[in-house]
């Protein structure tokens, strides 16, 4: 870890992600001291916290200095809590941002000279299945990187990029994308509605369908276009439905539209 494994580490922000940060800490050593600051932590996070012997404050503790910092706060939060953590960082601290459209230099700006990385994680995060996208910039060394890595592991896969542009495309992918699946249920199960099933019927079978078939995907070795192909019957009820979602690549035109949407949206946060 840079700046040594005697310095803390400091989580600002436990909501939903920073508490399943937290807690997928909790299900290892680690060997720093964890500090988070939050003015009004949940009683999960002060469970959490309890467990695990970490330090719950309010605001920065003076005479501090990080080893990794980790900001896990909503975009429109940065303006206004950037500045107090001034003082937990020097050129040795590794800060981590967790936040959708924050630049690497908004940070830097906020923060001064050091190592900084940027990174999207998404909600199945505290479930610990969670992925990461992250970019670092020159100052964050190998081991860093890798301290990073472990504790953003913690909350499930990390993928590193190297231009920082990538990060804006893998928010609209993998940050946004457990919406896209969750709608997909909901509309799945609407079909089933409208086909004649009994509603709660139809939310349940969808349900458990999308969730087996992720559950397939990530045990199996085949990728996803095989394991389609393998469900799919030439002449059955699987290749008429796909006649339609793949026919004029209708569903891929919507994908590549929101995803376009959601990069966008993630530009302009950053802006």
């Amino acid at each position: 870890m840079s700046g040594g494994s005697s310095r803390p580490i400091v989580l600002v922000g436990a909501g939903k992600m920073g508490g399943a940060m937290l807690a997928g800490w909790g299900r290892k050593a680690l060997d720093a001291p964890v500090i988070v600051i939050d003015p009004a932590p949940s009683d999960e996070v002060r469970d959490i916290a309890d467990r695990m012997g970490a330090t719950l404050a309010t605001e920065a503790p003076a005479d501090t200095k990080a080893g990794v910092l980790i900001v896990a706060v909503k975009p429109q939060m940065m303006d206004d809590v950037l500045p107090p953590l001034t003082g937990l960082r020097d050129e040795e601290t590794t800060v981590v941002s967790v936040a959708a459209g924050i630049t690497i230099g908004r940070l830097e700006a906020a923060l001064g000279p050091g190592p900084v990385v940027r990174t999207i994680p998404n909600t199945p995060s505290q479930i610990g299945r969670g992925v990461t996208v992250a970019v670092a910039n020159p100052a964050v060394d190998a081991e860093g990187r890798a301290a990073a890595t472990d504790l953003l592991g913690a909350i499930g896969m990390v993928e590193w990029v190297e231009d920082e542009a990538l990060i804006d495309a893998a928010t609209a992918v993998s940050g946004s994308g457990p919406a896209y699946v969750f709608h997909m249920v909901e509309c799945l199960a609407q079909a089933g509605l409208q086909a004649g099933l009994p509603e709660d019927l139809a939310m349940r079978i969808a349900r458990g369908t999308v969730t087996g078939a992720g559950a397939l995907l990530d045990d199996s070795p085949a990728d996803a276009a095989t394991l389609r192909q393998n469900v799919t019957s030439p002449g059955g009820t699987t290749a008429a439905a796909l006649d339609v979602l793949m026919g004029d690549q209708a569903m891929q035109s919507l994908f590549v539209k929101a995803v376009a949407a959601a990069a966008k949206r993630a530009r302009e946060l950053g802006s």
